[in-house]
């Protein structure tokens, strides 16, 4: 079966270019989230409106089946599709990851969802068995690693996962 049939060429088309850019821009605004504006929230919407894309464009049968692999079943649970599963598993780990943040500063002693933030040098054992580590991370940029890309992630996961399951619900119906 041929997915996407009752849209136009032209709708086909703008989606399969414009899907990678978007997500491009989702994932490049979460690495930055933690120190500059963005961060999991926005990169979370804006992968849900890529994935509203493809199923505005395609279907939710090609979404199914295409990408994750799962027989459709237009007929399925009240719950909506398969899929919906998947998307309140991502919210689920989602959920956990940010929260697992916060009281991982409460073990240490620290306020809940006290961040930290730890400048790689690359003589440390962190980096130092990467072939020329210390060209790339002492002249080209400062790698951070910092607990707030750890939160910016699990709100990542709830965003997306809840606005896919909300979506896939109501487009099911």
């Amino acid at each position: 079966m041929s997915y996407g049939d009752d849209t136009t060429v032209i709708a086909r088309t703008v989606a399969r270019i414009t899907l990678p850019l978007v997500l491009v821009v989702a994932i490049a605004l979460l690495f930055q989230g933690h120190n500059l504006p963005g961060g999991g929230f926005i990169a979370g919407v804006l992968t849900a409106a890529a994935f509203a894309l493809v199923y505005i464009v395609f279907g939710m049968q090609y979404v199914q089946e295409t990408i994750f692999g799962e027989e459709y079943d237009p007929d399925g649970s009240v719950a909506g599709p398969a899929v919906v599963d998947r998307y309140r598993t991502l919210f689920a780990v989602g959920l956990a990851v940010a929260t697992g943040t916060g009281l991982g500063a409460m073990a240490f002693g620290k306020p809940f969802l006290t961040h930290t933030d730890e400048v790689v040098e690359p003589s440390t054992s962190y980096v130092a068995w990467i072939p020329g580590a210390d060209f790339i991370f002492g002249t080209l940029f400062e790698f951070h690693w910092a607990t707030a890309f750890l939160f910016d992630i699990g709100v990542y996961f709830v965003v997306v996962g809840g606005l896919l399951a909300i979506l896939a619900v109501v487009g099911g119906e």
